[in-house]
């Protein structure tokens, strides 16, 4: 008993050292343990140069471990839609580990979740659960292959669907002119990935129906299934018009092909029944990830029964995991869907974003500073360099960078955060259901001060 007491308190003072270091001493001492002193790599911020150690977070606060406030936009990469800390979400994930974490066994939760998912999301009839959205979108080009008995998948230019070799395609290539109505040569976007993957792949510009259409007559024999964010938020805020959206989902159904949304980043962003509902554009299958769980683990696969009937142990496509819909995320999914769903929410929603996007716009008209803000919902964009509207990826990479570094800086340096992902990515930022009006009025005034400051 004392061995074990005497362990116990060995490790205490270990946690103890580690939470009382500074920023740059953690960063030391990480680097000596984790490749670049990061458990995954989008945590680092290449315009700060280092990736925040956090202590804790409330509302739409986080601090770090020297005691600094930063009212928050990255939101833990868009999945803090609620806030940090919120009640709902707490007492949930509070009730979940009170009956023990129930890892690789169905709960009534699971049902629960699923029944309010096919309530609201147009395309859902059936749900499955994934951990991540690189899983759930692989599934679901599991799933396209398998129902039309097709292997290539088509993406669209700057759209991301993680970090996988099926569709890790130019999401952040460089700039390169392409011409209306022709395609974009494959790009794989890591070391390590077979060149043999890039017959697998079509990549064409998004919005440009005569590059599609010239994919689907040459290769629609081929295709299996069609994939997309339906709105670009991961390159700032790029929003199709519903005519194209419709167009992609005619000819998708014309050559039997599934037409995937990637809704890991949008859905819920513009309402509960997400990009989908927006355009009044239905796919066959989705993900929703990120605001689903207001942060937790879990991601949901939902489409129309007869491609999600394909899985075990109805079908022959392999989809499950030990920690697949795990218990606790998925209860504060319930939860999180609750509150998504509650009257007046998206009233807020929309009133914060656009006092927040309103008041960037003047702040850079007023200090003389050339930005273009683009934003839907609750996420949005800031493109500097350019004022006029951006449609397509390759004018995102247009924007200059050295300008955003000194922007995000100055911004982290007045207790704002927003985060960047480096030069070819243009990042997301939103607000949260716990940004309230004053919190918005204090974020610009401090915005403000940073760009004196700049």
């Amino acid at each position: 008993m004392q061995a074990d007491q005497s362990v116990f308190t060995k490790e205490q003072t270990a946690m103890s050292t580690i939470q009382t270091m500074s920023q740059s001493d953690l960063r030391a001492e990480a680097k000596r343990y984790l490749p670049g002193g990061v458990g995954a790599t989008g945590r680092h911020n290449p315009c700060l140069g280092y990736a925040l150690y956090l202590r804790h977070a409330e509302g739409c606060r986080i601090y770090d471990v020297d005691g600094k406030e930063y009212i928050d936009f990255n939101l833990a990469h868009g999945a803090a839609f609620l806030g940090y800390n919120h009640p709902a979400t707490r007492e949930a994930m509070t009730a979940a580990l009170d009956v023990g974490i129930l890892s690789g066994y169905e709960t009534e939760a699971h049902t629960d979740l699923a029944r309010r998912i096919t309530e609201i999301v147009p395309c859902a009839e059936r749900v499955r659960y994934g951990n991540t959205g690189s899983e759930a979108t692989m599934v679901c080009v599991r799933l396209a292959r398998a129902h039309t008995g097709k292997h290539k998948i088509l993406k669209f230019w700057g759209h991301f669907h993680g970090l996988y070799d099926y569709v890790m395609y130019n999401s952040h290539t460089p700039l390169t002119p392409v011409t209306p109505g022709n395609y974009v040569e494959p790009c794989g976007e890591s070391a390590g990935m077979p060149p043999q993957m890039d017959d697998l792949i079509i990549v064409v510009p998004w919005k440009d129906e005569a590059a599609l259409a010239r994919a689907l007559r040459e290769h629609g024999d081929e295709i299996g299934g069609i994939i997309m964010e339906p709105i670009n938020y991961n390159q700032g805020c790029i929003v199709a018009d519903t005519e194209y959206m419709q167009f992609v989902r005619d000819q998708a159904s014309a050559h039997d092909i599934v037409l995937i949304y990637d809704e890991v980043l949008s859905a819920f962003r513009t309402g509960p029944d997400c990009a989908q509902g927006y355009y009044g554009v239905t796919p066959d299958v989705c993900v929703l990830g990120k605001a689903v769980a207001a942060g937790a683990p879990v991601t949901v696969i939902a489409g129309k029964a007869e491609i999600m009937d394909l899985v075990g142990p109805l079908g022959e496509v392999a989809q499950s995991g030990t920690f697949t819909g795990n218990p606790p995320a998925v209860m504060t999914a319930l939860a999180a869907v609750n509150e998504l769903t509650s009257p007046g929410f998206y009233d807020h929603i929309y009133e914060a974003g656009g006092r927040l996007c309103d008041g960037l716009v003047g702040l850079f008209e007023r200090a003389g500073v050339p930005a273009r803000v683009q934003g839907l919902g609750a996420r949005f964009g800031i493109f500097f360099g350019f004022t006029h509207p951006v449609e397509r990826f390759d004018d995102s990479l247009n924007r200059d960078q050295e300008m955003t570094g000194r922007f995000i800086r100055a911004c982290a340096d007045k207790g704002v955060y927003f985060h960047d992902y480096g030069t070819l990515v243009a990042g997301h930022h939103g607000v949260s259901a716990q940004h309230t009006l004053d919190d918005i009025d204090e974020a610009l005034n401090r915005i403000e001060r940073a760009l004196h400051s700049m």
